[in-house]
């Protein structure tokens, strides 16, 4: 059986749900959900669950909207030639089309885009992308989710006579870039309200701007909703705040009119229901970032951008192809790590793990770690080879801040960055085994035990009774789902097998058919929890789910997905 995980239930104020239910007059349970959101009172729910574009903040509270804003009008006044450039991954591409699209529309004179590519120059802005521009004349460099740390290549465009405006969200650091203006809501004085948006949100923000500046109508920029969602689904940023008004409004316009290359991705990927968060994390998503691990961005943002019917499916198909080549590396790729992990038992012992392999694709070295702490769980770093150095992604789990743990490294290493949980880092070969212990000595001292278990956190504690498509109805109004509004998770205790109808299925997942004494029955499916059959059927157990539709047919049934069942005891028994 495998190892259990920590069961956490959520603390919620009890001052405020109490508040919430005089308030909404409705379960308990909801207003419980709410609170933990951050909701207080009747106005902070009706604004979650009508969110309005109305509510969006004015682009011009940013830092640097006003004189970029004129700076750009100021380049097509003067018909100089603008390069919008981007990253590599969703959210750069997606932020390159829109505005790039954005500016097509209102500007005849020469404009272009430019995307580095992923292996021959990096991330961020890269010298051949500033001596291409420079060459060819171009003298507005408008960068999207990049260019904070770009401090050197900026400095270098400025003294080649091109300005740069800086629309990125990462973190800068103490010393950032001598940009003409700068807008990363993430700057210490920066006012705009909201500091969470993606690289494509600010780009959104500097387009409503540009047509508040031209007095175009706000439609003119909500066109690109749909291209705003994909970017927040696929970066994961927070789905709260400004991020859900234009998550839930990017995905009305996905589900009612898209733009041609979405639902031409749609199609391709089989999706015949209304696409959700969820299928632009895992059909949209990873079509689009295959162009830049497998081969070249700049295909993505062609796809994003082509208006003709006829052309559409031919660059669908090339990021399909280039997906399903990313798919198959990506499976010998977790295959090879994981038996490499199999046969040591050393490295199976250790608080972290770090692998490095020479012939590893370095455009899924980062998907594959993730995969691997599913297996193993704790920090993992994979590195390949590229231009004679190791190089490669870590990834972490909840609670452990793998950058520090990395930057406790630095003097080892020749490049480095990322965030709490994802990271990327450079070194030479010859210091990897120095790294490895290093590395594994850090984290052994630093990490908890707590941090070593997987953990699931619980919304809610109901009982069986509650479980009615009337309850669901009121959930899917939560929607869409993401960080910092993850689908809500419930508990339900003292449960048993219904009349031995419980039972595993193709080998591995558990259907579960649970009643409680008070006579309430309901059905679920559990994934890959096949080994807990036992448990189940021996009963009393706990389980812990979320609710969905279960569509078979063209009828809708409402049912469970387990996300993990465990022994009752006696002391937490629901009254």
């Amino acid at each position: 059986m495998k190892p259990e995980k920590r069961w956490t239930l959520k603390p919620a104020d009890e001052e405020t749900v109490n508040r919430l239910y005089e308030a909404l007059n409705i379960q308990p349970a909801i207003c419980r959900i709410l609170a933990l959101r951050g909701i207080k009172d009747y106005e902070g729910a009706k604004l979650f669950f009508r969110p309005e574009l109305s509510h969006l903040h004015n682009p011009f509270l940013m830092k640097g909207m006003q004189k970029a804003v004129e700076r750009i009008s100021e380049a097509i006044e003067w018909h100089e030639r603008i390069m919008v450039y981007g990253d590599y991954d969703v959210d750069g591409t997606t932020s390159v089309a829109l505005l790039y699209s954005f500016l097509k529309k209102n500007y005849t004179g020469e404009l272009s885009y430019y995307i580095p590519h992923r292996y021959r120059e990096g991330y961020g802005i890269s010298k051949q992308g500033i001596d291409f521009a420079h060459g060819n004349g171009y003298t507005l460099l408008i960068t999207l989710d990049c260019g904070i740390k770009s401090v050197e290549m900026i400095t270098y465009a400025q003294s080649l006579g091109i300005d740069v405006i800086v629309c990125d969200h990462h973190l800068p650091d103490a010393h950032i870039p001598p940009a003409y203006s700068i807008l990363n809501p993430k700057q210490s004085d920066c006012k705009y309200p909201y500091k969470e948006l993606s690289g494509c949100g600010i780009g959104f923000k500097l387009a409503s701007a540009l047509a508040i500046h031209w007095k175009l109508p706000m439609e003119s920029v909500y066109v690109y909703l749909d291209l705003v969602a994909t970017s927040i689904a696929a970066d994961i940023v927070p789905i709260d705040g400004e991020n859900r008004i234009l998550a839930y409004y990017g995905i009305k316009r996905i589900n009612e009119s898209p733009c041609l290359a979405i639902s031409t991705l749609k199609e391709l990927g089989g999706v015949t229901k209304a696409l959700s968060i969820s299928d632009l994390v895992f059909v949209i998503g990873p079509r689009v970032n295959a162009a830049g691990r497998m081969d070249d961005a700049r295909k993505a943002v062609e796809f994003f951008i082509e208006t003709d019917p006829e052309k559409i499916p031919t660059l669908a198909s090339a990021l399909h192809s280039d997906n399903d080549d990313r798919k198959e590396v990506d499976k010998s790729t977790t295959d090879e790590a994981l038996a490499i992990m199999q046969e040591d038992e050393n490295m199976r012992q250790r608080k972290s793990t770090v692998l490095f392999r020479k012939h590893w694709h370095k455009g899924v070295v980062g998907i594959v770690a993730s995969r691997l702490i599913d297996h193993y769980y704790r920090p993992t770093i994979l590195l390949t080879s590229a231009n004679g150095k190791a190089t490669g992604s870590a990834r972490s789990v909840s609670g452990f801040n793998i950058y520090e743990a990395i930057h406790e490294c630095r003097d080892l290493l020749d490049n480095y960055g990322g965030h709490f949980y994802a990271a990327g880092i450079t070194l030479k070969e010859d210091r990897v085994d120095e790294f490895i212990t290093r590395f594994e000595q850090i984290v052994a001292a630093t990490i908890t035990a707590d941090q070593q278990i997987p953990e699931i956190e619980i919304d809610a504690e109901i009982p069986l009774s509650l479980v009615k498509p009337s309850l669901n109805n009121i959930l899917k109004q939560f929607e869409p789902f993401g960080p910092a509004n993850m689908r809500p998770v419930f508990i339900s205790r003292q449960l048993y097998d219904y009349q031995g109808m419980s039972n595993i299925v193709k080998e591995q997942h558990l259907r579960i058919v649970a009643h409680q004494k008070n006579g309430s029955v309901i059905e679920g499916i559990g994934f890959g929890l096949g080994d807990k059959y036992e448990l189940v059927r021996n009963g009393p157990f706990d389980m812990v789910y979320n609710l969905e539709d279960n569509e078979y047919n063209g009828n809708i049934k409402l049912q469970v997905k387990v996300i993990d069942v465990r022994n009752s005891e006696t002391r937490k028994q629901v009254q």
